[in-house]
């Protein structure tokens, strides 16, 4: 990473304070994320495991779910190492460099995930209101065709904002009052005019954000209304089922978006930035396989095949 002619900065590293104003609670946070990440990595690699080895799961819900929980491991494991390293030792710095590398994989797979539950919700659409044509309409091709491009955009995105952070100046204090790069921490370090950056920033995210809520919204509209029509209280329960886990998934990613959004540009709020970061990126991807495996049948049955047949095989 090249820094242009036009960037003065004279900042090579930063200094990450993270929770470092409760040396009190170092030991007791850094076993319970460390217990977090450990979950989310053996819940969500488990999921991968399970809908690959499963013929029954080889539909486009379960392609799709897949990779939803690559994307968390992905998510989780940009912040939380840090985090972890940074709870147990002294050295707080994070060179300029790991800090927008950091910055951009955040972002990346942020947007990345915001798009597969869009593209999951018409997914879910297509299945409530075109059973029939529910195979022919989402075919292999267009499922990685529609993979591709959430991959595609959100590194696109990404890099737009983080090209844009590039473009500062970075020459007062190198302290980061948060305990990764987040774009609010990062804004708040530089010493030039940040309005540019802010504005890219926003026009993204708000297109991101409004984007994904809008196809959501509208396929859940459809399925709620054919959900309506349905005779039967069967198909009706059915076609809850099939849609519960991925609202719920939903309601906490966008919750906590929308929340980090109202929360002000201010050193007196950074600890409501920190706590609703941590539930983003570290809480957030263990609940989705908790949630997917919960409450759908499907894998949960094929789960307590795997078991058994593992159980009853003849060991050699």
């Amino acid at each position: 990473m090249v820094l242009n002619e036009g960037n003065q900065s004279s900042v090579t590293m930063f200094i990450l304070l993270g929770f470092s104003g409760y040396p009190c609670l170092q030991a007791p946070l850094f076993l319970v994320f460390l217990t977090i990440y450990t979950v989310t990595l053996v819940g969500n690699l488990g999921i991968i495991v399970v809908i690959r080895t499963s013929p029954k799961l080889h539909t486009p819900m379960y392609f799709f779910l897949s990779h939803l929980s690559f994307l968390d491991i992905c998510s989780s494991s940009v912040f939380t190492p840090k985090l972890l390293g940074i709870l147990v030792v002294e050295d707080r710095v994070i060179s300029f460099k790991g800090c927008m590398a950091q910055f951009f994989f955040g972002c990346a797979f942020v947007i990345m995930e915001m798009s597969m539950l869009a593209v999951m919700a018409y997914d879910r659409c297509v299945a409530v209101c075109n059973p029939l044509l529910y195979t022919a309409a989402m075919s292999p091709k267009l499922c990685s065709l529609l993979v591709t491009g959430t991959y595609t955009w959100g590194g696109m995105c990404s890099w737009t904002i983080t090209c844009s952070l590039l473009e500062l100046s970075f020459c007062g204090s190198n302290v980061i009052y948060h305990f990764g790069c987040e774009y609010s921490a990062i804004i708040s370090a530089s010493c030039s005019d940040t309005h540019f950056s802010q504005l890219m920033c926003f026009l993204i995210s708000t297109l991101n954000e409004v984007c994904s809520l809008l196809i959501i919204l509208t396929s859940y509209a459809f399925i709620v209304v054919t959900i309506i029509k349905m005779p039967s209280a069967a198909g009706l329960r059915k076609a809850f089922s099939t849609c519960a886990s991925h609202l719920t998934a939903i309601t906490i990613f966008h919750g906590t978006v929308l929340f980090l959004y109202c929360v002000p540009n201010s050193k007196s709020s950074w600890v409501l930035v920190k706590v609703a970061t941590v539930f983003f990126t570290v809480m957030s991807p263990m609940l989705n396989p908790l949630i997917y495996s919960l409450r759908n049948k499907d894998v949960k049955e094929t789960v307590r095949s795997l078991i058994t047949m593992k159980l009853l095989s003849p060991s050699i």
